[in-house]
């Protein structure tokens, strides 16, 4: 976890962890398992696109990242996207499993066109990450440090969803309780992402602006599955 002496990064973990990309309208009402059979599904597909793009999104993080040491802690995480060496636990081939249990075939939604909040959010990603290197890694800092939370509210609104609706209960979840046993180490890989840039006051704010701006975008991805009536 973030070292409490560190103030800076203090500053920045708490305010990922208190943004609106999770806390928000719609994804509180997901994990108290108040949503509609649509958004439900909609959230299914629509995540699914990140899922299936993400690691060509991390990526270009990596390759525009000139820190070795940080180089070396993206790849950590880029590996273990894509199974840390066992392609049967590639992260979207759970993803997968997930939507078939559903019912959802995963090769109709690959050309599928995503809403506009969803593209904004995943295009976001790559304008951040291929622009300013500090805005990139408070960009990613924002991701992965939101994660936890995420996964916490989306797990909890799963379990609910089952019992209220038992025609749900062979839903294949593993995508989503591997990711939260892994976000923890995520976390360790971005604790001290600026290194010797971290008492820099410019590098610090394009740091605090990248979170800011991919979290705003993560928050609007969120709102833009609910319901619209």
């Amino acid at each position: 976890m973030i070292n409490q002496k560190n103030d800076f990064y203090s500053e920045a973990y708490n305010f990922v962890k208190k943004h609106k990309a999770v806390n928000n309208e719609f994804i509180d009402r997901f994990a108290r398992g108040d949503i509609t059979e649509t958004e439900f599904r909609r959230f299914s597909e629509e995540f699914y696109h990140f899922t299936r793009e993400w690691p060509s999104i991390l990526s270009v993080l990596l390759v525009n990242t000139p820190d070795e040491e940080d180089a070396a802690n993206l790849t950590t995480i880029l590996v273990s996207e894509l199974g840390d060496q066992d392609p049967r636990k590639r992260h979207e081939l759970l993803y997968r499993m997930y939507l078939r249990s559903l019912g959802i075939d995963p090769a109709s939604l690959v050309k599928k066109k995503q809403l506009p909040s969803t593209k904004a959010w995943l295009d976001g990603m790559r304008r951040y990450f291929a622009g300013n290197h500090f805005e990139a890694l408070g960009a990613e800092f924002g991701l992965e440090n939101m994660a936890i939370p995420m996964w916490d509210k989306i797990l909890a609104g799963m379990k609910i969803w089952v019992e209220k609706h038992p025609e749900y209960s062979n839903m294949d979840i593993k995508y989503f309780t591997f990711h939260r046993e892994l976000e923890e180490h995520h976390e360790e890989a971005m604790e001290n992402v600026l290194g010797a840039h971290a008492n820099d006051p410019a590098a610090r704010e394009m740091f605090l602006s990248g979170a800011d701006g991919i979290l705003n975008l993560e928050e609007k991805f969120w709102l833009g599955i609910a319901d619209k009536n």
